[in-house]
């Protein structure tokens, strides 16, 4: 078959250019807020199986309650609990034995686990920076680079060049811009995000020949229990709203949108990239 001939069979298969239709999806931190609005999206967008992890019990159940109550989710479609801490590497070696009972593979990995910390120059506590860095880059790898003697890394077991694995970390506009400064200054996340951006760009490169792709997201402000405190102390929902370009906060599709497409075949030759998520509020900052 010539390129030209089949760059057109690619495009009369545009109906399905979204379609995540039977893969199998890993959400760290996906009982509330940005993971379980993701996991929402996938499930919607054809996953067969969308594992929920967080650190409590309770809130990964009622999130897999609410996500197999979705009424257009494909037939047989279910969201599985495993609670596991994600900043334990014991933890993690657990989490990826459960996952290993009921599938041979992972198609797509939400790092989205992760902390805040904030706290003036003057006092902010060296915990915060061992407390927060790292933790949903940690995960990637282990799913990335984990062998047992009979199977191949979960990510990489059905990974071909046409259908690569995917790989998508949460970072924030924090990372890239200037984070929350003053009294409840937010360091050791920023630097932690920093991080996680350059660290998606150095796995995108070393795992991109075995048809692992790895990006990154970075979200602005979103309503969350994670963020409602911090956002409160910096005027609330209003305000922030009008310091964004387009004049509102994030909302639940905004991250569920941009989780679906770089899982897709739409974005199946971006990687290493990092993607915001703010309405260009990290560009606006610091205007008159």
């Amino acid at each position: 078959m010539s390129a030209e001939a089949a760059a057109q069979v690619q495009l009369d298969r545009f109906e399905t250019i979204f379609s995540l239709e039977g893969k199998v999806a890993v959400v760290t931190g996906g009982s509330r807020g940005l993971g379980l609005h993701a996991a929402s999206g996938l499930l919607q967008a054809g996953c067969s199986k969308v594992y929920i992890t967080s650190r409590k019990a309770k809130a990964c159940e009622e999130a897999v309650a609410a996500l197999n109550a979705l009424p257009n989710k494909r037939p047989g479609a279910q969201a599985i609990a495993i609670p596991a801490d994600n900043s334990k590497m014991s933890e993690l070696d657990r989490l990826v034995a459960e996952v290993r009972k009921t599938t041979d593979h992972v198609d797509i990995l939400f790092a989205n686990a992760g902390a805040t910390w904030g706290e003036k120059f003057e006092t902010h506590p060296e915990a915060a920076f061992s407390k927060v860095p790292y933790i949903p880059s940690m995960f990637s790898m282990q799913y990335a680079q984990e062998y047992t003697a009979d199977s191949a890394p979960l990510l990489q077991a059905k990974a071909t060049l046409e259908e690569p694995s995917r790989v998508i970390v949460t970072a924030s506009v924090a990372g890239i811009g200037v984070g929350t400064l003053g009294q409840n200054a937010t360091f050791s996340y920023s630097a932690s995000k920093a991080a996680v951006i350059h660290l998606t760009k150095n796995l995108a490169v070393e795992l991109g020949p075995r048809h692992i792709l790895c990006n990154a997201i970075a979200p602005g402000f979103f309503p969350s229990k994670m963020s409602n405190g911090l956002m409160e102390l910096q005027g609330g929902v209003e305000v922030l709203a009008k310091q964004s370009p387009n004049g509102r906060l994030g909302k639940p599709e905004d991250i569920a949108g941009l989780v679906v497409f770089l899982s897709s075949r739409a974005a199946s030759h971006i990687n290493g990239a990092v993607i915001t998520t703010d309405g260009g509020s990290v560009l606006a900052r610091g205007r008159l």
